[in-house]
C-alpha cells in the first residue's frame, strides 16, 4: 500500500510519494515528472495527459485543459464565462445551471461536467503512480487553493470519488508548501520562544497565492493567505496579443481570428517568455507557415515585456501589500521569503519580494514539486500505513463566514468564523426552540472571489417543546472540517423531565437556609445570556454540555414557629430533574453531487477504463498485423531472408494477399474488433511460418552436423586413450568401452547417411532430414559417453573400525606386559612411555 500527494494545477498536475527513503516524484510513461492537465477524445481513444496536450492544436476542439478554474461553477458566473470564452473546446450550460464540455467520442456527442473531466486526469496519475510503485494506490492527499470556496472543494473531492481515490483531506497549496519547508527544519523556535515567520509566494499558471505562516518545532501555522487570479498565462495573453497588433500591420494577418493559429502564439510565446526570464537580451520569435502559409519573426526584450505587462505587476504587488497588512507582520519579524510556482521565475516578481518585503526571495524549495511533497508528506502523517514523526499543521479559513435563522423574535444572523480563523474547528451554536428550524450558512457578502455566497441550507426536524409548552435548549454543531468544507454537522435537543420523590424530613434552625429540590435542578450553561435565538459558541472538544448546578436557597425568617414545627414533622417532596439527549435529524442542502449522481459518474468512468483497455489491446493487435505485413514484404524480396526458401508462385501469392491486407487496414478495416485483426494474423502466419521454418532448418543444419561430427570424435578419442592404458580411464571396463565405441561408430553411419540425403535437397522443400533429428543424435551419443566416461573411480577398501581398535589395544598390552619385567621399579617413569610408542610404531 502507498500514499501519494497530488498537486492539481490547471496546466501541470504533479504526483508525490512517501517511501522510507524520503519524498519521490513520480515520472509519468513520458519519463516527465510533469503531467499536462489536458484530456483528449480522438475517436474510440481516450487520450490523456502527456499526449493529450501534444494534439491540443490538431484536436482542438476535443482536447479539454484550464478546466481547474471551471469547478464547482454555474454556466452563467461571471469569472467561468471569461474563462469560456479563451477556450477553443465547446461548452453548454446544463439542466441544473453548471457547464458541460461538449465532445466528440466513440463517434457520438457526449457531454461532461469539469467534475469527470477532473476525475479523467486523476485516473491518468493514478494509472502512473500504479505503474512506478507496483503497488495499489489507495489514500491520497490532494492540494487545492487557498481560495477555493465550499463549492468548488466539494467539486474537487466528487471529482476524486469518481475517479475511485481514497482522500485523506484537501490541502490548501500554501499549507502544503509550508509543510515541505519545515518538515526537515531542525533549527525552528521551541514552542515557548517567538515563531520564525515566512512568507510564501506562489506564482503558478493561473493564479498568484501568497501566505504567511508561523513556525514553531513539529507544528505550523498559517496566519493569513491572499491571492489573486494572475499567473502565467496573463502574461502569456499580454505578450500574444501584442505580436498578433503586430502581425496584423506587418503580414495584414489576424491570428484571433483562428483559434488554432492563436493556440500556436499562445506556445510560442510561452517560449519566448520562459526564454526572457534567464536572458535580458533580446530574443527571436519565428513560427513557420503561422497563418495563410506565411512565415512571421519578431522579437522581444525582457524590458518591452516588463512594460507590457505593468498592469500585472501591479496586482501582484497589491496583492503581497495585503498580506503584510493581513499578516500583522513587521518588516523585521519576516524570517525569510520563499517562492515556489513556474511564474515566480520572472525576475520582476522576484524584485517586487524584495522591494515589498525587505528580503531576497529565496529558493530553498523546489519551485515545481514543492506542493506535491507537501502533499504526500501530510498523506504520510494521516495515513497508518506509512510510520513519520508528527507534524501538526493549522491551517485557516479564508473567508468570514455567518450563519442565519428565523425564529418568533424575527429573522437573526450571526458571524460564526471570522476571516483566518483556524481551521479544522467546530463551534456549538445553543439556541431555545419549540419547533423545527432551518439554517442557512453563507459566506459574508463581498468577501470571496464568486459570484454566490450561498454554502448551504440545513433543515432541523425533530424539535418540539417540553411538557409544560416551554422551547427546549438545542445545540447545533458548526463545523470546518480537514478540506475546509463547512457544514452543519449534528444538532442535539436536551429533553429535561422533572419527578418527585419522598425524601427524609430535615430539622433547620431558625435563620437557617433550606435546600429544596430546586438543588438538584440543572439548568444549562449560558441560561442568562443564552435567550431565545442567541447562540452560545464553544471550541469543538471542550466540555460546556454537562450542565451546572445551581442552588436556590429558601429564606425561612418569615415563617413562624408553628410553620416550621408543622414542616419538621411533615415529609417533603424532593425534585428530581433527567436530561436526555436527543440527536435530530438534519436535511441538508449545499453543493456537490448526490450519492446516486456520484454513482453513477463512478459507473461511466469504470467504463471509459474499460474501453480504454480494450481499445488499447485492439490498437495493439492492429499494430501487430501492420507490422507482420511490413516484415514479410521485406524478408521475401529479392535481397530479404526468405528469399531463397520460398517458391516464386508462392512469393507472389502471398505478395498480393500482403496488399490486399494493407489497403483493408487502411480502408474498412480501420476500426475492426481485436478478434479480426487477430484471425488475419493468424491466417499469414499460417502460410508464412513453414517457410521460416525451412530457413531455420537449412541455416542451423550445418551448426548441428557440426556438433554431432564433434561428438563422435571425442568419443573414439577416449577409446584410443583407453586402449593406450589412460591412468584416468584404468577403471573402465572392457565391455563399457565397447558399447560406446558401437554407439559412436553408429552415430556416425546416421552422420554420413543423413549428409548424403542432404546433397541434391532443394531449399524451397521441407528437407529431408530434420533438425531436431540430428541435435536427438548428438544428445543420444553425449549422453551415452557421458555416463561412462564421467564415473568416479572407485575408492580403495579400508578395514573395519572395530579390527583397528583391537590389533591396537593387543599390541598396546604386550608393549605394557614388556615394560613391567622385575627388577625395574625404579626406573624412570618416561620409559615405559617411549617403550609404548615404540611398540605402536613397530606395529
Amino acid at each position: 500500500m502507498s500514499v501519494i500527494g497530488i498537486d492539481f494545477g490547471n496546466d501541470s498536475s504533479y504526483v508525490a510519494v512517501a517511501k522510507a527513503g524520503g519524498i519521490e516524484t513520480i515520472a509519468n510513461d513520458y519519463s516527465l515528472r510533469a503531467t499536462p492537465s489536458f484530456v483528449a477524445f480522438a475517436g474510440r481513444n481516450r487520450v490523456l495527459g502527456v499526449a493529450a496536450k501534444n494534439q491540443q492544436v490538431t484536436n482542438m476542439n476535443n482536447t479539454i485543459g484550464n478546466f481547474k478554474e471551471l469547478l464547482g461553477r454555474k454556466f452563467d458566473d461571471p469569472r467561468a464565462q471569461e474563462e469560456l470564452r479563451s477556450l477553443p473546446y465547446h461548452t453548454e450550460a446544463l439542466q441544473d445551471g453548471g457547464i458541460g464540455i461538449r465532445v466528440n467520442y466513440l463517434d457520438e456527442e457526449h457531454v461532461f461536467s469539469p467534475e469527470q473531466i477532473t476525475a479523467m486526469l486523476f485516473t491518468k496519475l493514478k494509472e502512473d503512480a500504479f505503474k512506478e510503485l507496483k503497488t495499489q494506490i489507495n489514500d491520497c492527499v490532494i492540494t487545492v487553493p487557498s481560495y477555493f470556496t465550499n463549492a468548488q472543494r466539494q467539486a474537487l473531492l466528487d471529482a476524486a470519488n469518481i475517479s475511485g481515490l481514497n482522500v485523506l483531506r484537501l490541502m490548501n497549496e500554501t499549507t502544503a508548501t509550508a509543510l515541505s519547508y519545515g518538515f526537515y527544519k531542525q533549527d525552528l523556535p521551541a514552542p515557548e520562544e517567538k515563531p520564525r515567520n515566512v512568507i510564501f509566494v506562489d506564482c503558478g499558471h493561473a493564479s498568484l497565492q501568497v501566505s504567511a505562516c508561523a513556525f514553531h518545532k513539529g507544528n505550523l501555522k498559517m496566519l493569513a493567505s491572499c491571492s489573486d487570479s494572475v499567473g502565467g498565462r496573463d502574461f502569456d495573453l499580454v505578450l500574444a496579443t501584442h505580436f498578433n497588433k503586430e502581425f496584423q500591420t506587418k503580414y495584414k494577418i489576424d491570428a484571433s481570428s483562428k483559434k488554432r493559429a492563436f493556440l500556436r502564439l499562445m506556445a510560442e510565446v510561452e517560449k519566448l517568455k520562459k526564454n526572457m526570464s534567464a536572458n535580458s537580451t533580446k530574443l527571436p520569435l519565428n513560427i513557420e507557415c503561422f497563418m495563410n502559409e506565411i512565415d512571421v519573426h519578431s522579437s522581444m526584450q525582457r524590458s518591452e515585456m516588463e512594460e507590457l505587462s505593468s498592469h500585472l505587476f501591479k496586482r501582484i504587488e497589491t496583492t503581497m501589500r495585503k498580506l503584510l497588512l493581513d499578516s500583522k507582520l513587521a518588516l523585521e519579524e519576516i524570517h525569510s521569503v520563499e517562492i515556489v510556482g513556474g511564474s515566480s521565475r520572472i525576475p520582476a516578481i522576484k524584485h517586487l519580494i524584495e522591494q515589498i518585503f525587505g528580503k531576497p526571495a529565496s529558493t530553498t524549495l523546489n519551485q515545481d514539486e514543492a506542493v506535491s511533497r507537501g502533499a504526500a508528506l501530510q498523506c504520510a502523517i494521516l495515513s497508518p500505513a506509512v510510520r513519520v514523526r508528527e507534524f501538526s499543521c493549522t491551517d485557516v479559513q479564508a473567508y468570514p463566514v455567518l450563519i442565519s435563522w428565523t425564529d418568533t423574535d424575527g429573522p437573526h444572523e450571526m458571524k460564526v468564523f471570522e476571516q483566518y480563523h483556524a481551521a479544522p474547528f467546530c463551534r456549538l451554536l445553543t439556541v431555545h426552540r419549540k419547533e423545527p428550524m432551518t439554517i442557512k450558512v453563507h459566506y459574508e457578502p463581498n468577501s470571496i472571489p464568486y459570484p454566490d455566497p450561498f454554502i448551504g441550507t440545513y433543515h432541523v426536524k425533530g424539535i418540539k417543546p417540553d411538557a409544560n409548552g416551554e422551547a427546549q435548549e438545542v445545540k447545533v454543531k458548526v463545523r470546518i472540517n480537514n478540506n475546509g468544507i463547512i457544514t452543519v454537522s449534528s444538532a442535539t435537543m436536551y429533553e429535561r423531565k422533572e419527578s418527585e420523590e419522598p425524601s427524609s424530613p430535615t430539622p433547620t434552625s431558625n435563620g437557617d437556609q433550606q435546600k429544596t429540590g430546586d438543588a438538584n435542578q440543572s439548568s444549562p450553561q449560558g441560561d442568562e445570556s443564552g435567550k431565545v435565538g442567541e447562540p452560545m459558541d464553544i471550541q469543538e472538544g471542550s466540555d460546556d454540555e454537562h450542565p451546572k448546578k445551581d442552588s436556590k436557597p429558601n429564606d425561612s425568617s418569615g415563617e413562624g414557629w408553628t410553620q416550621r414545627v408543622t414542616r419538621w414533622f411533615t415529609s417533603d417532596k424532593k425534585k428530581k430533574v433527567t436530561t436526555k439527549q436527543v440527536e435530530l435529524t438534519i436535511d441538508s442542502n449545499t453543493h456537490g453531487f448526490v450519492h446516486t449522481e456520484l454513482c453513477k459518474y463512478f459507473e461511466e468512468e469504470m467504463k471509459m477504463i474499460a474501453n480504454d483497455r480494450q481499445e488499447k489491446e485492439r490498437i495493439d493487435a492492429r499494430n501487430a498485423l501492420e507490422e507482420q505485413v511490413y516484415e514479410i514484404r521485406e524478408k521475401i524480396q529479392e535481397d530479404g531472408a526468405l528469399h531463397d526458401y520460398i517458391d516464386p508462385q508462392d512469393a507472389s501469392a502471398i505478395c498480393r494477399e500482403l496488399e490486399e491486407t494493407e489497403n483493408w487496414l487502411y480502408e474498412e478495416g480501420e476500426s475492426c474488433e481485436k478478434g479480426v485483426y487477430k484471425e488475419r494474423l493468424e491466417k499469414m502466419r499460417a502460410k508464412i511460418d513453414p517457410v521460416r521454418n525451412r530457413c531455420e532448418e537449412f541455416n542451423g543444419q550445418e551448426q548441428a552436423f557440426t556438433d554431432l561430427g564433434h561428438a563422435v570424435q571425442q568419443t573414439l578419442k577416449a577409446v584410443e586413450q583407453y586402449r593406450a592404458k589412460e591412468p584416468k580411464y584404468e577403471h573402465l571396463t572392457e565391455t563399457e568401452m565397447i558399447n560406446i565405441t558401437e554407439a559412436a561408430q553408429k552415430a556416425q553411419k546416421w552422420y554420413e547417411e543423413a549428409r548424403s540425403k542432404l546433397v541434391g535437397a532443394r531449399k524451397t522443400e521441407d528437407p529431408p532430414v530434420k533438425l531436431a533429428d540430428i541435435r536427438h543424435e548428438t544428445v543420444t551419443l553425449t549422453t551415452c559417453t557421458n555416463s561412462v566416461l564421467n564415473r568416479p573411480k572407485p575408492k580403495p577398501p579400508t578395514p573395519p573400525a572395530d579390527q583397528n581398535q583391537q590389533n591396537g589395544s593387543s599390541a598396546t598390552d604386550a608393549a605394557s606386559q614388556d615394560t613391567q619385567a622385575p627388577g625395574n621399579d625404579n626406573q624412570d617413569s618416561n620409559t615405559p612411555k617411549q617403550t609404548t610408542e615404540d611398540s605402536m610404531d613397530v606395529e
